[in-house]
């Protein structure tokens, strides 16, 4: 290789691992402390070849020209993986103290939220998840990573190598008499040509991420516009050194040193120890290194940026709006988690994160569930039609019957609706898209809130229905639209007839399964069919005793007293929406409780209209709010306050002219 662009290309080989270490250093955020270990000797084994593997060829004379640069790439490429290492040592430490500062946050939005009773549920929410996006924003682990020192230091660093390497090409281009280079052809041709612009490509692509979290702290931390002081500068927090004290006190526990006697314990326990100590001034040099890099970095550059700042101060007008912002740029720093030394940065999150919220909430307000928000607008005040989907005189099939879920007797219901004929096909086509569109959020109520009993397997069961139903219009294979075209059919034949059906499926499932102790024993461990009939059984003989005094009932009233039955179910369980985005914000990991919370704006923009329907609808007092998210005590509710004994209970659909009577035997 003895051309100029051959020797380019070994350089840039070599400047383009330390980009790689450089962007690489965020992301140690993100890993678990075994996934960080194996990274981190992954990384050290190809460092260590890779400068073996430069000596060697400086030694033999495959490298002839450049070695001063070769020289300084490769202290820099161990300077990295000196940062990279130590830096690890923080992650667990840091990961902790912010989950724990993140849960008292979390619960002084909780006591806030319960002490602001005169503002609407949807701006309380915004609010929530405004905290919620911040204390996220500001406690992600690979954010944390991002702006660390050290982390701003091999920003520097990468910046350095990618300069080396420009000043080799500027000099090997534009001032070619520095250089002697061997006399031939490379065996490599032209492919060396294509292996140096692209790797300087790669260099110069990657050193921007690096080079702009490094520029983003000389900016940000000058005297002159953050810190007053530099007293505070060269001090060593707690958190660097606390995990490798903590190792310092723990005892080795491996076999190898428990066979061995007193003395040698002694010996390798002393020897630990001193290792552990020189590991802790090396993490204290590497820290300070890297403060006085930061700060020489400040200190050139301080002069320049406060003439900006006089420039911009001079040309800023301030407006009520601003002033407005700042003061709830103010209310929000309380939300702003940050560790030792990043007092500074507190301003910074704040001003670039604090209508972070409103572009997922606009975009969420664009994509409504226009279907499910027709639906939601037929429900009954209080959700009182929920109580008539399982009456208790239904007969059970034998054992004992299986609690209530949300989706199951929603999916049941449309089911139902599906078969009446004599229905109009638009009507039809709403209420699937709606149920469709609402199953969504019941999932999630369900995933989050619904989990005191494990039903797995019923939740299996409607998404396995829903799936036949909607794509087919099919249930358990019964084709629903072929009994919806024999026009013939009374709705009471309807129900019949599906009744049936349900009770003779149940009893050939039964057949296969009769073998498992789990159908007497523990009715929530069936399997999925068995479920789904028996929930359409249970719902079918419920309707009947509702409507078998009104023979004259047209499916068109049965339809709409479905939809209302169907509108009341998904409502209740939507009321559990501000739940679920509370819960969400807190039980997901903290390396993806940020996307949790950018999730959690986009679905309340979506469901804004919908939440401002369900907060006019009267819901009934529970013992305690928790149980509203399972549907049995809702259910339990209605039947204490003598809902189901009712014999005229009139249910008001959408339409004010409409009103469907549901009678109950006695």
């Amino acid at each position: 290789m003895p051309s100029r662009g051959d020797q380019l290309a070994k350089l840039s080989s070599t400047v383009f691992v330390c980009t790689i270490m450089g962007n690489s250093m965020p992301s140690l955020g993100t890993m678990g402390n075994e996934e960080i270990f194996m990274n981190i000797v992954a990384l050290g084994i190809l460092v260590i070849t890779l400068i073996v593997n430069i000596c060697i060829q400086l030694a033999t004379g495959a490298i002839f020209v450049f070695w001063k640069e070769h020289a300084c790439v490769m202290f820099i490429m161990l300077v990295l993986l000196l940062l990279l290492s130590f830096s690890a040592i923080t992650v667990p430490t840091t990961k902790h103290y912010l989950e724990y500062k993140y849960s008292k946050k979390y619960e002084l939005v909780l006591k806030e939220d319960s002490s602001e009773n005169n503002i609407s549920l949807v701006c309380k929410l915004r609010e929530n998840l405004s905290k919620y996006w911040m204390m996220s924003y500001s406690s992600s682990p690979q954010f944390v990573m991002g702006r660390s020192v050290t982390c701003t230091a091999s920003g520097a660093f990468c910046l350095l190598s990618a300069a080396i390497l420009g000043e080799a090409m500027v000099r090997s281009f534009f001032m070619p008499w520095m250089f002697k280079f061997c006399d031939g052809q490379s065996d490599y041709k032209w492919s060396t040509t294509l292996v140096l612009v692209t790797q300087t490509i790669a260099v110069g692509v990657g050193t921007i991420g690096p080079a702009c979290r490094w520029l983003f702290a000389i900016r940000f931390r000058c005297p002159y516009r953050g810190n007053k002081g530099t007293k505070r500068e060269f001090i060593v927090e707690k958190y660097w050194i606390q995990r490798l004290e903590e190792m310092k006190g723990c005892p080795l526990t491996s076999k190898i040193f428990k066979l061995q006697n007193r003395h040698s314990r002694r010996v390798v326990h002393d020897a630990k120890n001193r290792i552990l100590d020189l590991c802790i001034a090396m993490q204290k040099g590497i820290v300070l290194v890297s403060k006085w890099i930061r700060f020489v970095s400040i200190f050139s550059a301080s002069y320049i940026l406060l003439c900006c700042d006089l420039c911009k101060s001079v040309s800023r007008s301030v407006d009520s709006e601003q002033d407005s912002q700042r003061e709830r740029r103010l209310n929000l720093s309380r939300f702003v988690l940050h560790l030792e030394g990043e007092e500074a940065l507190v301003d910074l999150m704040i001003s670039h994160n604090c209508d972070a919220t409103k572009y997922w909430f606009k975009l969420g307000r664009k994509q409504q569930p226009q279907y499910l928000k027709k639906l939601l607008e037929k429900s009954s005040q209080g959700f009182k039609a929920l109580a008539y989907f399982d009456s208790e005189k239904v007969p059970s099939l034998g054992y004992e019957r299986p609690p209530n879920s949300w989706a199951m007797p929603v999916v049941t219901l449309t089911s139902i609706a599906l078969a009446l004929p004599n229905i109009d096909p638009n009507s039809i086509r709403n209420l699937r898209c709606g149920v469709n569109e609402g199953l969504n959020y019941v999932t999630n109520v369900e995933k989050y809130l619904d989990t005191k009993a494990d039903k797995t397997n019923i939740k299996k069961a409607a998404a396995a229905t829903w799936t036949e139903v909607e794509l087919y219009h099919k249930w358990l294979g019964v084709d629903l639209i072929k009994m919806s075209l024999n026009q013939e059919l009374t709705p009471n034949e309807v129900l019949e007839q599906l009744s049936q059906i349900a009770r003779t499926k149940f009893s050939e499932y039964e057949k296969l399964n009769e073998a498992h102790s789990c159908l007497k024993d523990n009715p929530l461990k069936w399997p999925s069919k068995l479920l789904a009939a028996n929930s359409m059984y249970r719902i079918t003989k419920s309707l009947q005793l509702s409507y078998q005094r009104s023979d004259q009932t047209s499916s068109e009233r049965l339809f709409e007293a479905i939809t209302v039955m169907i509108s009341d179910i998904l409502g209740a369980c939507m009321t559990n929406l501000q739940e679920v985005i509370t819960v969400k914000c807190l039980s997901t990991a903290i390396e993806k409780r940020e996307d949790s919370v950018r999730q959690a704006v986009f679905a309340l923009g979506k469901v804004e209209e919908i939440l401002k329907i369900l907060e006019h609808r009267q819901v009934p007092n529970m013992v305690e709010t928790h149980q509203k998210s399972c549907i049995d005590k809702w259910r339990l509710s209605y039947s204490e306050k003598g809902l189901w004994e009712s014999q005229n209970d009139n249910l008001k659909s959408a339409s004010n002219d409409v009103y469907i009577t549901v009678e109950l035997e006695d």
